[in-house]
């Protein structure tokens, strides 16, 4: 990507969710605002979110299938919505990771 200037939120986040689609990443949810998408890979129960604003309490209490979440509140260059686009696919396949573990711990136990 070229660092032409910031992108204005709204096309920071749609360049974001192209993005992540080129990672494997499809759109399955989006909340009725239209302001946060919720992606995951194919045959994958978990999600990415992408939005404009963090989550509450509230949310994160209701979408424990939400593993990472990629936040694009202000204007942002094209490169920097790049970074961030490829530490949330780290962290996502970082907490991946972790869920599996968590799954093969609890097999083993007595």
């Amino acid at each position: 990507m070229n660092a032409d200037g910031p992108l204005p939120p709204r096309s920071g986040l749609a360049l974001a969710a192209r993005l992540l689609e080129a990672h494997g990443f499809a759109v399955v949810a989006r909340n009725e605002r239209g302001d946060s998408l919720y992606l995951r890979p194919a045959d994958c129960p978990w999600h990415l979110r992408l939005s404009n604003h963090a989550r509450t309490a509230k949310q994160r209490a209701r979408r424990s299938d939400i593993l990472t979440s990629l936040v694009i509140d202000g204007p942002r260059s094209p490169d920097r919505v790049e970074a961030l686009v490829a530490d949330a696919v780290r962290n996502f396949q970082a907490s991946l990771a972790r869920k599996a573990d968590q799954a093969s711990d609890t097999g083993s136990r007595r």
